[in-house]
This record gives structure tokens, C-alpha cells and sequence, in this order.
């Protein structure tokens, strides 16, 4: 699974893991993330998020 840093803060969701303390379940794919989630850490919108490699 893939993982997302947030470009911010530093924050990475990890599809494995998902955001559970949010609503999102582990193994949802970035891409399957509500678009009204924000970065637990800083608040910042999915679009500031880019894919770890």
C-alpha cells in the first residue's frame, strides 16, 4: 500500500494504517479518502499531500 506525506507538516497517511481517529478505515486508498479529510497534524486539504516513492 502506498503513503501520502502531507507537504506542510510532514504528516504521512499510510493506506495500510488509514486514519481511524478520522473515519478513515485501514487499507482505503488515498484516492478513496473523503475530499473534506485534512491532515490530523495541520489542517491543510488532500491536495497538499504527494505520494511517497
Amino acid at each position: 500500500m502506498a503513503k501520502y506525506v502531507c507537504t506542510v507538516c510532514g504528516y504521512v497517511y499510510d493506506e495500510g494504517e488509514g486514519d481511524l481517529a478520522n473515519g478513515v478505515e485501514p487499507g482505503t486508498r488515498f484516492e478513496d479518502v473523503p475530499e473534506d479529510w485534512v491532515c490530523p497534524v495541520c489542517g491543510v486539504n488532500k491536495d497538499q499531500f504527494e505520494k511517497q516513492d
